[in-house]
């Protein structure tokens, strides 16, 4: 690996050690073995850094959502939508999990502009990503309303998710809560519409 990719790697490994606020260039450099200019000459700043190494820790555990590319139900269907939250809130409770980063970034954004920018950025793409898992078939194109609507609800899902999980897993929802919840959104759609 070039230093590019070694200091990516080392700012992944800090903020899943200290977070955002706690982690310094000084640390990246270490943990990435490479040196303090190399974090200006490949990335501009330290901040654009741990913004790049959130978004890459975030695609790394997108796999787990659809458990690798194998989800077993159909797309589109309240079983595919089960299957995937499933996977996301189990992934919550593994040792090392990502979430509270991005719980860190909502409260302590204020002190961290770039980041919080460079993030808030990447959640419209985030929600395009996500949109196949739930929905079978390849990424929509940017320019897709899909992503202005599905992409933006299973986001918004996700990050309410999130927060519940991180202030108490005990009692935060499970799959087969959000599943009965949807179900139930839709029972009573198709009576509003028979009506």
């Amino acid at each position: 690996m070039g230093h590019r990719e070694d200091l990516l790697e080392g700012a992944k490994r800090c903020l899943l050690e200290k977070g955002f606020v706690r982690t310094t260039a000084r640390d990246i450099v270490k943990e990435s073995g490479t040196n303090l200019a190399s974090i200006g000459y490949h990335y501009g700043s330290k901040d654009a850094l741990l913004g790049q190494a959130y978004i890459a820790l975030v695609e790394d555990s997108s796999d787990q959502f659809d458990g690798g590319g194998e989800l077993a139900t159909a797309p589109g269907s309240l079983e595919r939508f089960h299957e995937v939250w499933g996977n996301v809130i189990a992934s919550m409770g593994e040792p090392g999990s990502i979430w509270h980063l991005g719980i860190e970034l909502v409260a302590m954004g204020d002190k961290l502009p770039a980041v919080r920018d460079l993030v808030a950025k990447a959640q419209r793409e985030g929600g395009r990503g996500v949109i196949p898992m739930f929905m079978g078939g390849e990424e929509p194109p940017a320019d897709d309303p899909a992503v202005d609507t599905l992409g933006k609800l299973y986001m918004t899902l996700m990050s309410g998710l999130i927060t519940q999980y991180m202030l108490d897993p005990e009692t935060a929802p499970t799959a087969d809560e959000l599943t009965e919840g949807v179900r139930q959104l839709m029972a009573a759609a198709d009576r509003t519409s028979q009506a």
